[in-house]
């Protein structure tokens, strides 16, 4: 394992010049999930330059893309790159250093695999608009991950170095509510307000709050509240997110949401259209038990001290696609620092993901990743683990 190690370190040590220019190249031009056209050309023209076979546009996604590597027989590891970024913020999630922990982890398979130190196939899924319509959930639908790899790994950055911090499970709600115009100064009582009935659905919802576990969310925007002030609206919208901690737990908070907003039409007097995301909903991040004390053991050998298992549980984080692929095949998402205290989406963040020790946290991180991979693909004890682990399901 020794070797290994070294020629781990040696690949990344070479990719490293290159993925840092990428990363700043995607830093630099940060494009909305579905539109990531320049850093989904840059990221495939690079994979194919390195002798990688690329399928692009897959399942469905225009900047969706496929890279894949054998070299015979074996298990097969996938690997994952996100490259959207956010409205106003850019990169505040860090996905240009995701986008290369990715390309970092899938070429190092690949040296290994030249070299006859692993036997197998390596995949880098290449899956837009994590943080938008969920390009990850196109793969499992198609069965393309389930066919194509026996596990899934990725790494995102955050403020802090954790494993267990729950990924909640996630699905978006539109609403739109349908009244009657009316001159608001002259005949008021001829309306029928629709953004009186988006006002009754928030309050709603602000009262559900206090009757759900702790651990959900509720939160979301008014998309269309009227056009002129002298007018009733006859008309308005809201996009909404629930989250709770495990898929079960959101499908028994979706209708008592939705009863929000149909109690306030009723109210108001409008009529309504519901409309959850067409895709289904993002699911939790299921861990990986063994895979993530393997990547635990070798961070912990570069000097990353972790938080308790217990306190990490208690810290409720965000949501992330990557978790139906976790449903699908055994996976895992760790985070890592890179080196500040500012929350991910924020401007900070942004500012944060471009620094050259976000970029040495991620690679250390990636190396970490890969020399998982290695143990989950060369040792059939660990493998028969991961599985075992799978087919337990998940406990909460």
């Amino acid at each position: 394992m020794a070797d290994i190690k070294a020629r781990v370190r040696e690949s990344l040590d070479q990719l490293d010049t290159e993925l840092r220019e990428i990363s700043l190249r995607i830093h630099r031009d940060p494009e909305l999930g579905d539109h990531e056209y320049h850093a989904y050309e840059l990221l495939s023209a690079y994979l194919e330059k390195k002798g990688l076979k690329v399928s692009r546009g897959v399942v469905g996604l225009e900047t969706a893309f496929m890279a894949e590597y054998s070299n015979g027989s074996g298990r097969s590891v996938g690997f994952c790159s996100e490259y959207d970024a956010l409205p106003g913020v850019g990169h505040a999630c860090g996905h240009n250093l995701i986008a290369i922990q990715g390309l970092a982890c899938a070429l190092t398979m690949k040296s290994l695999m030249e070299q006859g130190l692993v036997q197998g196939r390596v995949v880098l899924f290449g899956t837009p608009a994590e943080e938008s319509t969920s390009g990850k959930i196109n793969f499992v639908k198609e069965h393309v991950l389930q066919n194509k790899v026996d596990v899934a790994m990725m790494l995102h950055p955050f403020a802090q170095n954790s494993l267990y911090s729950p990924m909640l499970a996630l699905d978006s709600l539109d609403v739109e509510f349908f009244g009657k115009e009316s001159h608001a100064g002259m005949a008021p009582w001829k309306g029928i307000n629709a953004v009186d009935a988006v006002m009754q659905g928030l309050n709603n919802v602000a009262m559900l709050r206090q009757q759900t576990l702790a651990s959900n969310r509720l939160h979301g925007i008014i998309t269309h509240g009227g056009e002129a002030a002298n007018v009733i609206p006859a008309y308005a919208s809201v996009h909404f997110y629930a989250r709770a901690l495990t898929r079960d737990q959101l499908t028994g908070l979706k209708p008592k949401v939705e009863n929000c907003f149909k109690a306030a039409a009723l109210a108001s007097g409008c009529t309504y259209k519901l409309a959850w995301a067409s895709k289904g909903m993002v699911e939790d991040v299921f861990l990986n038990e063994t895979m993530s004390a393997i990547f635990k053991q070798y961070m912990e050998e570069e000097g990353i001290v972790y938080r308790s298992r217990s306190e990490e549980e208690k810290e409720v984080s965000a949501s992330t696609d990557m978790g139906n692929f976790s449903y699908a095949v055994p996976a895992i998402h760790p985070a890592y620092s890179i080196h500040t205290t500012a929350a991910n989406h924020t401007k900070e963040f942004t500012e944060a993901a471009k620094t050259e020790i976000a970029h040495k946290d991620t690679l250390r991180a990636a190396q970490c990743l890969i020399l998982t991979a290695v143990d989950v693909m060369n040792n059939d004890s660990v493998y028969e683990q991961v599985v075992s682990d799978f087919q337990k399901g998940k406990t909460v």
